[in-house]
């Protein structure tokens, strides 16, 4: 019997993503699924329905979800969603688990094999999976697209005969991937660029892409980073040095832009209203850290407000807000994934719950929360 794959259309009407491409679909249906796109689904992403039909996928309606074996998506599926799937379903989606337990456990309920794709550790085999690293690539850009929006001046030095327009000084917090593209992007467009981050291998990343890098580099500096390749929380006697250094420097800057996250927990506060007050009258601040708080005192999700003569710019979901880009690499994470868990042999479904990238991201399974980071602690734990 051949299996269903369904691709869903969002229901947020923020999110403008969609969890496949025209390549996808045509590689989907070339491993055997049957490929039914929900009406739309493409429509923000600049897909249109005819794209999905010319490689072999059928367009259906929402209802045609309750017979999927495979339910695709960007966004964890809502209460409503979740009630029309089918028992046993695979659904991938970002699942956002950190603080939803009551959704994980509605999963559960519902019978379904819902999979965390920003769970996916990172490793050499899973690298072409990892929605992260493709989502806040161009997130990074477009923090830098929106800062230039908001910034009314030129960003490159501009010699004139009627005299010289100085460069932008942009400032970017966390060297991470959005962090690291957010760099290159401010540099392609002339400014004069500096960064910053705890990781001490962030270092010779931003030299290299031409900015200066700005940290106290004590023992602890040194040692901050963990095994997954993420940023330690740092001591708060480190935090107060570090502080003190950044505030210094941003006073100077025309553009910050703050991107530092830690996963499951809220984003950590690194420009204070003193910090913004110090810097001149119509600079602007990016926060890509507002979903999880926020990294900027003042700032409001969805939001441009004026904290102490500066910009600040809230808009959750960057990557959302270039959907015919960050759509395509999203659309290959989980087609890549999904390919591994299809069986060889028989060319259906298998799950291998003893695979180490289905350990990694699987969240509910046979009716119960089965990952160990979010399974509800009974009475015998520690």
């Amino acid at each position: 019997m051949t299996e269903t794959v369904f691709i869903a259309r969002e229901i947020d009407p923020g999110e403008g993503r969609v969890s496949a491409s025209p390549e996808t679909v045509k590689r989907l249906t070339g491993l055997g699924f049957d490929v039914v796109i929900e009406a739309g689904a493409g429509f923000s992403s600049r897909i249109p329905d005819s794209e999905f039909e010319k490689v072999g996928g059928r367009i259906g309606s929402a209802a045609d979800v309750g017979s999927a074996d495979v339910v695709l998506k960007v966004r964890r599926p809502t209460s409503c969603e979740i009630s029309t799937y089918k028992s046993g379903a695979i659904v991938l989606a970002v699942m956002d688990p950190y603080g939803n337990d009551d959704a994980l456990a509605e999963m559960a309920k519902a019978n379904v094999s819902a999979f965390a794709m920003e769970l996916m550790p990172r490793i050499t085999r899973a690298q072409s999976m990892d929605v992260l690293s493709s989502q806040a690539n161009l997130a990074g850009y477009q923090a830098v697209i929106e800062a230039s929006h908001a910034f009314d001046r030129a960003m490159p030095m501009m010699m004139t005969a009627a005299g010289t327009v100085p460069a932008a000084k942009v400032f970017v917090m966390g060297a991470g991937v959005a962090g690291l593209q957010a760099i290159a992007t401010a540099r392609r467009l002339g400014a004069v660029v500096s960064a910053t981050d705890v990781r001490p291998a962030s270092k010779e990343q931003v030299a290299s892409l031409g900015a200066k890098f700005i940290a106290v580099e004590d023992d602890e500096f040194r040692a901050a980073e963990t095994n997954g390749g993420y940023a330690k929380e740092m001591s708060r006697d480190y935090q107060a040095k570090q502080a003190a250094l950044v505030a210094e420097h941003i006073a100077k800057q025309d553009i910050v832009i703050t991107t530092a996250l830690i996963p499951g927990r809220p984003a950590p506060r690194l420009v204070t209203r003193e910090m913004l007050s110090s810097m001149k009258p119509g600079s602007v601040v990016v926060d890509l850290a507002v979903e999880r708080g926020g990294n900027v005192e003042g700032v409001v999700s969805g939001e441009t407000v004026d904290v102490e003569g500066v910009k600040v710019v809230g808009l959750p979901n960057l990557a959302g807000r270039i959907a015919a880009s960050t759509s395509l690499l999203y659309a290959k994470n989980l087609y890549t994934f999904l390919e591994t868990l299809v069986s060889k042999e028989t060319k259906s479904l298998a799950l291998n719950l003893e695979d180490e990238l289905v350990k990694a991201t699987l969240l509910t399974h046979g009716g119960a929360v089965v990952h160990p980071g979010f399974a509800p602690k009974t009475a015998g734990d520690a």
